[in-house]
């Protein structure tokens, strides 16, 4: 086997790596949603421990780049996939991150009524990041910058919604509807949320910067 076929190899690996990684991801934030919405609190307590395993995925890939870096001489394309895999998978593991972080403020919060209004905008907004979230890691993956380009579009939904968050827990201090650490509560997730957003806008990004070596309008070589 020549060294140019197995370099060609081992770089499907390392995005076969990447894609497992952020479906992990995926699965972990989709668990989060269902668990909110029908407040299950034992697989709240399971997505506690979703960063460790984030974190081991991350260092596994970092491995991998840096070897592919370091054994092998990648050019162009090869090396954006490489130096921009380094980057997708910091991004993915804050992902992880922010679902143990919203998990254990729900556990704290305990049962919520999720017909409320209040609860009504968050599920909505994480439902939001959530397609940002598949839809970029799809992009970077599949090298496609038509998804990748909606994705960095989206962003202003997760935003605005954020904002949105914000106008209604100032309502609620004013008119004495939720206590003040339940208003702390949820402004929290929603940053968590709209943090989420901006990994996925990142994720986007990259996925860009893959396919034509440009990063936020300017070239890279």
């Amino acid at each position: 086997m020549s060294p140019r076929i197995f370099f060609e190899q081992e770089l499907e690996i390392l995005k076969r790596n990447v894609a497992e990684m952020g479906e992990r991801a995926e699965l972990s934030y989709d668990r989060l949603v269902n668990a909110v919405e029908e407040n299950d609190r034992e697989t709240l307590k399971l997505l506690l421990d979703n960063d460790r395993q984030m974190i081991d995925m991350q260092r596994s890939i970092e491995g991998k780049c840096l070897l592919l870096l370091t054994k092998q001489q990648p050019v162009a394309k090869d090396l954006r996939l490489v130096s921009s895999a380094l980057k997708v998978v910091t991004d993915i593991e804050r992902v992880g991150d922010h679902v143990a972080d919203i998990a254990e403020l729900y556990l704290r919060m305990g049962e919520s009524n999720q017909q409320g209004s209040y609860e009504k905008l968050l599920v909505s907004m994480m439902e939001e990041a959530r397609r940002m979230l598949c839809e970029a890691v799809e992009a970077f993956v599949n090298g496609d910058e038509e998804i990748a380009g909606k994705v960095i579009a989206q962003d202003d939904v997760v935003d605005e919604l954020f904002n949105q968050v914000k106008e209604q827990m100032m309502r609620a201090i004013c008119n004495q509807d939720l206590d003040a650490d339940r208003v702390v509560d949820y402004l929290m997730v929603a940053k968590y949320l709209e943090k989420i957003g901006d990994h996925a806008v990142n994720i986007g990004e990259w996925a860009i910067f893959l396919v034509t070596g440009d990063m936020q309008g300017v070239e890279l070589y």
